[in-house]
């Protein structure tokens, strides 16, 4: 049986498909009990098919699997912990539905409701755990039994992959819950103790070198999507600038940046995308390889983690309008009239100040051209789906979630991307979710060289991403988009450059940083680019946590203080103190982990 038969890598549909054979191959399965006919063990797995089947399972445990996905905190994208935690887009939707997470963006994360999403977090990052140490058992079993079954080179990719996907799993963990167990394949206990946040960290760098030195540069066999050693320097790098260790960051980060096969896409719209062309593409550092029309029955291999978080059903996707936009990320979009930067640093007291809806109405207003690649506004292109629309029913409680609609996550119509089977398979598609992507890297760089004083290298970083974003914006997108603007007419281009006059909805403003004068500046300079380039993607609460912001008065705290204004319902949040510096381990697991009526895990200090 051939484990992967195309580019790119497919994470769940070929080991489902080899699963299915042992579930399905027999139809007399329940009258022939000689040998079991429902399972796949250990022996029925032991050749290389079965040890490659073990390893995509492993990475298909990057998104919501079939048998985990009760609620959404399993989402490859961490919307719910990253974004909406984060102050980057309230849950959205309505107040009854999914409502753990009200608690989860009011800051109750003691609650029982709260525990629900976090217990499927954690049950989805331990299961690729589990899933990577089953696939290294069986490829030592099976190059005991059979040395020549598999090949060295092969053998050796395969380990290295595992050992990535490893470190990947338990920082996902670590940076949820920073004191955890590690767990590696000769562990025949999962009751083990938590390990300290730092002795994690070393334990991750530790399988990332592994992975670094067993790895090839470029993907094994050609399949896209799978990791490479130029993966591994990339991820260590991020591991050790969330570890605080800015100077063993800087020449991990230079190597891949310097040599390895990385660059920025030549316009924003081919990072988040359906179109295949763009697919795995220069800026794809890790991915999970979303894949719609499969054959998987129930879509379940697309981005199921993200379907939630769509316009409502006035629109093509009919549901569900979660994850909306926050007012306060919005207005961060805004620019200097005269100097073409964030109006968040050239203006810090007074960026937020409004709350007027940024719809089409306010297009003399400056804003970067990022916002219409990554919000959803009244009256813009989106995409190439028409004009996003509050009357027409795109927004399915705006007194709950306010007027705009997550954008990076949707499907162009014309990719082709959108599933035929599941259900709402409208919300349903192959669009890859980027757990890791290249202006990342460089933005984290710049970062460190700003903690090293390099401030020209720090200014050069933060200005090539921003001439990426420079280059293009929304354009009309669809034919039908002259109905409401003249200047359409005859054109519709998805992506156009920033100036074109076809653009009447908007006036991007975006130009470089001149300099930048001193340390202070510099971070806070570093620090709004990432919230603009990466916003939505699931990373703000993460970073304001590294930088021991999220509990300052001026981030989170001072977050919730103006949305209050705006949402009354979150005027019953908590107050962001240095307990939410970590999420609480759920009960459950703490109960499941119990010698002798002692647990071995310990909850994380304040819950």
């Amino acid at each position: 049986m051939k484990i992967v038969s195309k580019h790119p890598l497919l994470v769940g549909t070929v080991f489902l498909t080899f699963a299915s054979a042992g579930l399905y191959g027999c139809k007399d399965f329940l009258t022939r009990n000689e040998t079991p006919q429902g399972t796949l063990d250990a022996t029925t797995l032991a050749n290389q098919a079965g040890v490659e089947g073990s390893l995509i399972a492993a990475y298909r445990a990057l998104d919501c699997t079939s048998v985990i996905q009760a609620n959404w905190g399993c989402a490859a994208s961490n919307w719910v912990w990253g974004n909406v935690a984060g102050g980057d887009t309230y849950k959205g939707s309505d107040i009854t539905d999914q409502p753990p997470i009200n608690d989860i963006e009011g800051y109750h994360w003691g609650t029982p409701d709260a525990e629900t999403y976090l217990n499927e977090k954690w049950r989805i990052t331990f299961e690729g755990i589990v899933r990577v140490n089953s696939a290294i058992r069986l490829l030592k079993q099976v190059q005991k039994s059979n040395p020549t079954a598999i090949s060295a080179a092969a053998a050796k990719g395969i380990q290295g992959e595992a050992e990535f996907l490893r470190a990947h799993y338990h920082f996902e963990a670590w940076r949820m819950w920073g004191n955890i167990p590690y767990y590696r394949e000769d562990d025949t206990d999962f009751r083990k103790a938590n390990l300290t946040s730092a002795a994690v960290v070393t334990e991750i760098v530790k399988d990332l070198d592994a992975a670094i030195a067993d790895l090839a540069t470029t993907p094994r066999n050609g399949e896209k999507g799978r990791v490479t050693s130029w993966t591994a320097k990339a991820y260590k790098g991020r591991v050790l600038m969330y570890a605080g260790q800015f100077a063993a960051a800087i020449p991990v980060l230079q190597d891949v940046m310097n040599n390895g096969p990385y660059k920025l896409e030549t316009s924003f719209d081919h990072v988040w995308t359906g179109f295949k062309a763009f697919y795995n593409g220069t800026e794809t550092i890790f991915a999970y390889q979303a894949s719609a029309n499969d054959g998987e029955p129930n879509g379940n291999n697309a981005n199921y983690g993200e379907r939630l978080n769509f316009p409502y059903s006035g629109s093509h996707f009919g549901c569900c309008g979660f994850n909306q936009p926050t007012q306060e990320l919005v207005n961060f979009f805004k620019t200097d009239a005269a100097t073409g930067l964030p109006l968040a640093i050239t203006d810090p007291a007074n960026y937020n100040a409004s709350n007027t809806n940024l719809d089409w109405s306010q297009n003399t207003v400056p804003v970067d051209p990022r916002l219409d690649w990554t919000v959803g506004r009244d009256s813009v292109p989106y995409k190439d789906w028409g004009m996003y629309s509050i009357k027409g029913g795109w927004v399915r409680d705006i007194g709950n979630g306010g007027p705009y609609g997550p954008k990076k996550n949707a499907h162009e119509k014309a990719s082709g991307a959108e599933s035929t089977v599941g259900w709402q398979n409208t919300q349903l598609n192959s669009v890859h979710i980027h757990l890791f992507r290249y202006a990342d890297l460089l933005l984290m760089l710049a970062e460190a060289d700003i903690e090293a004083g390099s401030m020209a290298e720090a200014l050069t970083l933060v200005n090539q991403v921003r001439t990426r974003a420079a280059v293009t914006a929304q354009g009309c997108g669809e034919a039908g988009a002259a109905a409401k603007y003249a200047s359409c007419t005859g054109h519709t281009e998805l992506a156009v450059p920033i100036t074109s006059p076809t653009i009447t909805w908007a006036t991007y403003r975006i130009a470089n940083y001149p300099a930048f004068p001193d340390q202070a500046y510099a971070r806070n300079a570093v620090r709004a680019e990432r919230r603009i380039e990466l916003a939505m993607e699931g990373q703000r609460l993460f970073d304001l946590r590294r930088w021991g912001q999220a509990y300052a008065a001026s981030t989170i705290n001072a977050f919730v203080t103006t949305e209050k204004t705006r949402r009354n319902w979150l005027t019953g949040a908590e107050t962001f103190g240095q307990r939410h510096m970590l999420f609480p381990i759920p009960q459950t697991q703490i109960d499941l982990s119990k010698v002798g009526g002692t647990p071995k895990l310990t909850q994380n200090a304040g819950w």
